[in-house]
């Protein structure tokens, strides 16, 4: 029996050196395999931030251009706002309120005015003139 327990012994021995042996090799294969994958992240993420480098003068490109444009659009609107008013303006001032109602009142006040003899107007009364040179008193208690 002697032998046998030497046999045990040396295969228990030889068991536990193999164990070892292929721990070391698993482990040195985990170190293997992550460093791989970490250099094939690091490429995967220097070509993604490569990307990015490049697409960012497009986006930066296109921001100008869509700012420009909005300012473009701003500065139409201004332009154009701008000359509606004026030309607004321009027809109020050419604009003669009350034409003919002034028209009508100066014939009427000619036709009324024709009958009766020139009479100078009174200090503190008020008068209107036709166009003729007529005048028309206004009565003091304004009826």
């Amino acid at each position: 029996m002697h032998v046998g327990s030497e046999q045990t012994d040396r295969g228990v021995a030889a068991l536990v050196g193999r164990m070892a042996d292929g721990f070391s090799r698993l482990v040195t294969q985990h170190l293997q395999l992550a460093r791989v994958e970490l250099a094939e992240d690091a490429k995967a993420m220097g070509l993604d931030v490569a990307s990015i480098a490049v697409f960012v003068p497009f986006l930066l490109v296109g921001y100008a251009f869509i700012c420009g444009a909005l300012a473009l659009v701003g500065a139409v609107n201004l332009v154009g706002g701008g000359l509606g008013i004026l030309r607004a303006v321009k027809r109020m001032k050419s604009r003669q309120m009350m034409d003919d109602s002034v028209s009508e009142l100066s014939r009427s006040m000619a036709a009324l005015t024709s009958a009766q003899p020139r009479v100078a107007a009174a200090p503190g009364v008020n008068t209107l003139k036709d166009t003729t040179g007529m005048a028309f008193k206004e009565p003091r208690d304004g009826r």
